[in-house]
C-alpha cells in the first residue's frame, strides 16, 4: 500500500517514468520506420522517433529531457562513429526544445490536453510538427555537409531539390504528425493503465450518433481489402493493384471512418495502417518503371493523406461536439438548469404511454415581486431536487415558463403516484434567507399516448385545472366525466382572445347609446359597447362576453382607447347636428391605472376640439382597481382638466363604502339590483336612501340604474336623485340614430 502510494506521487519526477519510457518506446519507435536506399542514399517514407520524443515532452515537460537523451544514447550506441550519440542527442533535442518551447508561449494553459481539441489544433500543427519537422531536416542537412551521418552513406551536401530531400522531409512530418498523438496515447496508458479506459469511452463518445456494428465492420472489410490488394507479392504479371493507383482509394475510405467514427479512432487507426503501408511499399512500388518517381509519388501521399485525415477528423469531431452540445443546451433552461418544455415534448414521445402532472404556484408571482426573480428560480430548484428521490430512474420534473412545473411519471398506476406526489408536494417546505415558506401548489393530469402532436395546447388545459385544483385541494384529473366544459371555457377563451386581437386592428366594434335623463332636463348618453360577429348578420357580442377575456389578456386598455377616440371623432364630424352633446364612457382599471391615460385623453381632446365638459368617465369600483394612488391621480388629473367622473354600479363593488372616502368622484350611479326592487323591498328602499344622503354629504350627484316603471321614476326623484336611466327613459341603440332626434340628445 505505502509502495503504491509513492509510485503515485513519484512516476512523475524525471527519475522515474520520464527516465525509463523514452529507452523502452525508442526502439519500437525505430522497428516502425520505413527506410529505402534510392540512389545510393539513404531514404525514409516514415519516421517516428522525433514524434515519440515530442510526445514525452508534451506529457511530462522539462522532466521529460534526461530521459530522452538516456534513449537517444543507448540507441545510437552501436552506431560508428565515437560522436554519434552526442550528435543524436544534439539533432533531436535542438528542434524539440524548440518547437515546444514555442507552443508553450503560444498555448500557456492546458496545452498537454488530448489531441483533438480545435482551438490547439493550428499551434500544434505549427509547431510540434511543421517547425519541429523543419528544423530537425534542416539540421539533418547541415550532418550531411560536415559528414556526421557517415551511416547514410553520403559524405557530400545534400541537393535540395533532390527528390531525396522532399522524401526525407515527409517522412519526418509523417511521423509528427501520426506519431505524437498516437504515441501521446501510449504515453499516457503507461503511466496510468486506467486511461485505457478513459480513452475507449472518449472514442465511443466522438463516434457519430447512429454508428452501428455492421458499419464499422463493412468499413474494416474495405480497409483490409484495400491494404490486401496493396501488398500483394509483386511478380512480372502484375496489375492495376499492384501499383500506387491503389493508394489513392485509401483516402475516401480513411475520410468515411474520419467523418463517422471520430478523431481518436481515425488517427490511431490511420498510424497503424500507414506504419503497415510504409513498411510494405515494394510490394506496389516495383524497382523498375520510374521507382523514383513512385517513390516521390507515395511519400507525397501519405503526408497529404494524413494531413488531410487529421483535419477532417478534428473538424467532424468537434461539429459533432458542438451539435451535441446545442442539442444538450436546447433540452436545458440556462437559467433555471433544469429540463424544459422541449425536453418534456422529446421524453413524451419515447414513450407509448406517459402520465403528465402538471404544477402551477400563482404565489410564486407575489413572492416574486418582493423578493425578486431568484426566489422563483431556488424554489424550483430546491422542489425539484426535493422530488427527485420520489420519481423513478426515467421520470422527471420539467421547468415551465413563469410559476409552473410539469412531472412526467409512468403510466403504470399513475392515479396512486399522482396521489402520492401530491401528499409529497404538500410536505415541501421553501426555505428563503432562513425563512421556511409553503406556496400552495395546484396539482392537475392526465395520460398521453404517443404521438403528442398538441402538448401546448394540453398545458393549457392542464393549468386551467391546476387552477381548479387550488380550490378543492386535491389533484385534478383532465380526462374525468366533468373537466370536459373546462376544456371547453379554455378553447372559447382563446377564440375570444382571437377574435377580439382581430376587432381591435380592423375596428370591430359597434357604439351604441343609452339616454340619461336628468330631473332638471340637462339629459346625457352612455356609450355602450358591442363587438361584430365573424360574418354580417350574426348577433353583436355583448360586453359581459368579452370584457371578462380582454382584461385578461391586457387588451382591455386598447379597447377604451378605441371607444374613446371613435366617440371623439363622431362628435367631431357630427357637432353641427348634435350641438353641446354629452357622453360617458366606461374604463376598466387597466386605463385608470396607468400613468399617461389623463395625457392621452388631453392630446385626444385637442385633436378633435372637443371640450373636457362634454365627458364623462364612468369606472366601475371593484378589487380591481388595486392601485387608488394612481387611480386617485389619473381621475384627478381628468377632473382638472375638466372632465367628470362617475362611479358605476355603486353598492355591490369591493368594500365600496370603505372605497368612496379614498375615491373622489363627481356623480354616483347606483347600482340597478337596488333599483329595481325598491317598490316592493324596504330593504333595497333603505338602502338606496342610504346611498343618497352619503352622496350628499360628498356633494356628489347621483344616477339611478334600471328604472323601468313610472313608479320607480317618482320614488328615486322623491329621494333627489338627479338622473334616471333604464328601458323607461331609453333603450340602447346604435350612436348613429341620434343623428335622426337630435331634440332629444
Amino acid at each position: 500500500m505505502y509502495l503504491a502510494s509513492w509510485y503515485q506521487k513519484s512516476k512523475n519526477k524525471w527519475w522515474a517514468l520520464p527516465l525509463v519510457l523514452p529507452s523502452i518506446l525508442l526502439p519500437i519507435a525505430m522497428w516502425c520506420n520505413a527506410h529505402t536506399i534510392m540512389d545510393g542514399g539513404l531514404v525514409f517514407l516514415v519516421y517516428m522517433p522525433l514524434g515519440l520524443m515530442t510526445a514525452f515532452m508534451l506529457i511530462f515537460g522539462w522532466a521529460a529531457l534526461p530521459g530522452i537523451m538516456l534513449a537517444l544514447s543507448i540507441c545510437f550506441i552501436p552506431f560508428s562513429g565515437e560522436f554519434a550519440p552526442l550528435i543524436a542527442v544534439i539533432h533531436f533535442l535542438i528542434p524539440i526544445m524548440i518547437s515546444w518551447g514555442g507552443y508553450r508561449i503560444f498555448v500557456p494553459r492546458r496545452n498537454s490536453v488530448m489531441f483533438g481539441v480545435i482551438t490547439l489544433t493550428a499551434p500544434r500543427m505549427i509547431w510540434l510538427i511543421l517547425i519541429n519537422s523543419l528544423i530537425f531536416w534542416a539540421i539533418y542537412q547541415f550532418g550531411i555537409f560536415f559528414g556526421w551521418y557517415q551511416v547514410a552513406g553520403q559524405n557530400s551536401v545534400e541537393n535540395l531539390f533532390h527528390a531525396r530531400t522532399l522524401i526525407n522531409f515527409q517522412a519526418v512530418l509523417i511521423g509528427c504528425l501520426t506519431g505524437i498523438p498516437f504515441f501521446y496515447i501510449v504515453i499516457r496508458m503507461c503511466r496510468n493503465p486506467r486511461f485505457v479506459f478513459s480513452f475507449i469511452s472518449r472514442m465511443k463518445a466522438q463516434m457519430q450518433s447512429g454508428v452501428t456494428k455492421t458499419e464499422m465492420a463493412l468499413w474494416a472489410a474495405f480497409v483490409v481489402l484495400l491494404i490486401s490488394l496493396l501488398l500483394l507479392p509483386n511478380n512480372d504479371y502484375s496489375t492495376i493493384f499492384t501499383t500506387d493507383y491503389t493508394l489513392t482509394l485509401i483516402l475516401p475510405v480513411m475520410l468515411w471512418g474520419a467523418m463517422r467514427f471520430g478523431f481518436l479512432f481515425i488517427t490511431t487507426i490511420w498510424t497503424v495502417i500507414l506504419t503497415i503501408l510504409c513498411s510494405g511499399f515494394h510490394n506496389y512500388l516495383p524497382p523498375y518503371m520510374g521507382f523514383q518517381l513512385h517513390l516521390a509519388i507515395a511519400s507525397s501521399c501519405y503526408a497529404v493523406f494524413s494531413v488531410t485525415i487529421y483535419l477532417m477528423a478534428v473538424v467532424t469531431t468537434r461539429q459533432r461536439f458542438l451539435h451535441r452540445k446545442a442539442r444538450r443546451v436546447a433540452f436545458i433552461d440556462p437559467v433555471v438548469q433544469m429540463p424544459n418544455l422541449r425536453a418534456l415534448n422529446r421524453e413524451l414521445s419515447t414513450h407509448p404511454w406517459s402520465a403528465l402532472a402538471f404544477l402551477r404556484v400563482p404565489e410564486l408571482e407575489l413572492l416574486g415581486r418582493n423578493y425578486g426573480v431568484q426566489l422563483r428560480i431556488q424554489y424550483k430548484q430546491q422542489l425539484n431536487d426535493y422530488l427527485q428521490p420520489f420519481l423513478s430512474n426515467n421520470e422527471n420534473v420539467y421547468h415551465l415558463s413563469g410559476h409552473e412545473l410539469a412531472v412526467r411519471v409512468n403510466y403504470d398506476s399513475y392515479h396512486e403516484r399522482i396521489e402520492s406526489l401530491d401528499q409529497h408536494v404538500k410536505k415541501f417546505r421553501f426555505m428563503w434567507d432562513g425563512m421556511a415558506m409553503q406556496p400552495q401548489v395546484g396539482i392537475s393530469y392526465c395520460h398521453i399516448r404517443q404521438p403528442v402532436t398538441h402538448i401546448y395546447y394540453l398545458l393549457g388545459e392542464l393549468s386551467t385545472m391546476a387552477d381548479l385544483s387550488l380550490t378543492t385541494l386535491k389533484p385534478e384529473s383532465l380526462q374525468q366525466q366533468g373537466s370536459n366544459h373546462v376544456q371547453n371555457a379554455v378553447r372559447n377563451k382563446v377564440a375570444m382572445m382571437n377574435r377580439l386581437q382581430i376587432a381591435i386592428d380592423s375596428g370591430s366594434f359597434v357604439l351604441m347609446v343609452q339616454r340619461i335623463e336628468g330631473i332638471r332636463g340637462d339629459n346625457y348618453h352612455e356609450i355602450l359597447l358591442r363587438m361584430k360577429g365573424d360574418n354580417e348578420g350574426d348577433n353583436l357580442f355583448m360586453p359581459d362576453a368579452f370584457l371578462p377575456v380582454a382584461h385578461e389578456f391586457g387588451l382591455s386598455s386598447k379597447i377604451d382607447r378605441w371607444v374613446l377616440e371613435a366617440t371623439l371623432k363622431f362628435m367631431n364630424n357630427h357637432r353641427e347636428q348634435l350641438p353641446g352633446s354629452r357622453f360617458s364612457i366606461n374604463l376598466t382599471p387597466a386605463s385608470v391605472g396607468r400613468l399617461q391615460f389623463a395625457s392621452e385623453v388631453k392630446n385626444l381632446l385637442k385633436c378633435y376640439n372637443i371640450e373636457p365638459w362634454q365627458l364623462i368617465f364612468e369606472i366601475t369600483e371593484s378589487n380591481s382597481l388595486t392601485n387608488i394612488e394612481q387611480v386617485n391621480a389619473t381621475l384627478n388629473a381628468l377632473q382638472n382638466m375638466g372632465c367628470r367622473i362617475a362611479i358605476d354600479d355603486f353598492g355591490t363593488g369591493y368594500a365600496s363604502y370603505a372605497r368612496l372616502k379614498d375615491i373622489n368622484a363627481d356623480i354616483l350611479k347606483i347600482d340597478g339590483s337596488f333599483i329595481r326592487n325598491m317598490m316592493t323591498s324596504s330593504l333595497d328602499y333603505q338602502i338606496v336612501d342610504s346611498i343618497c344622503q352619503l352622496a350628499r354629504m360628498k356633494k356628489m350627484q347621483l344616477v339611478a340604474e334600471y328604472v323601468e316603471s313610472e313608479q320607480v321614476k317618482a320614488a328615486v326623484q322623491s329621494l333627489g336623485i338627479d338622473y334616471v336611466q333604464g328601458y323607461l327613459i331609453g333603450r340602447p341603440q346604435l350612436l348613429e340614430t341620434l343623428l335622426e332626434q337630435p331634440d332629444k340628445a
